[in-house]
């Protein structure tokens, strides 16, 4: 039994016209609120309340930024506003020293490294290496 195997699953069908389904909702809900704010608000007001309004609206529906949509962007910049930021190095004004910061509620535990347990490490990193690179030729030739 044959099966037809869909194709092109990322790209979104055409249902009002020549919009999709989401950029209908984004323009209809432009729409929408501007024509409550041209209702209730003086006009004056409602005019410079629907700029902003349409310029999201047309943004949502058909601005891409490195072929994503601008929701995506929208998303990411809000949740960078709102999560806590953590920084650890900072550039001083002054000179070419560093400075660490870090925050008071947190701190930042280093492992201890010696030389000799680096040694160690790096002697068994190149082991290993050597060791699957022979056993990768090994069976290229057995196959």
């Amino acid at each position: 039994m044959r099966f037809q195997v869909p194709q092109f699953i990322e790209v979104e069908d055409k249902i009002f016209g020549p919009f999709t389904f989401k950029q209908f909702l984004y323009l209809a809900g432009g729409a929408g609120m501007i024509a409550i704010a041209f209702s209730f608000l003086p006009k004056i007001l409602a005019f410079f309340v629907a700029i902003p309004i349409t310029a999201l609206s047309v943004a949502l529906t058909f601005y891409k930024i490195n072929n994503r949509p601008f929701i995506f962007v929208l998303e990411s910049f809000f949740k960078y506003l709102i999560t806590r930021k953590l920084f650890i190095w900072k550039m001083s004004a002054r000179g070419n020293k560093a400075s660490v910061e870090t925050l008071p509620n947190r701190q930042i535990i280093l492992p201890k490294v010696s030389q000799s347990k680096l040694k160690d490490l790096t002697w068994d990193l190149s082991v290993r290496g050597e060791v699957n690179k022979n056993n990768e030729n090994h069976k290229e030739e057995n196959i």
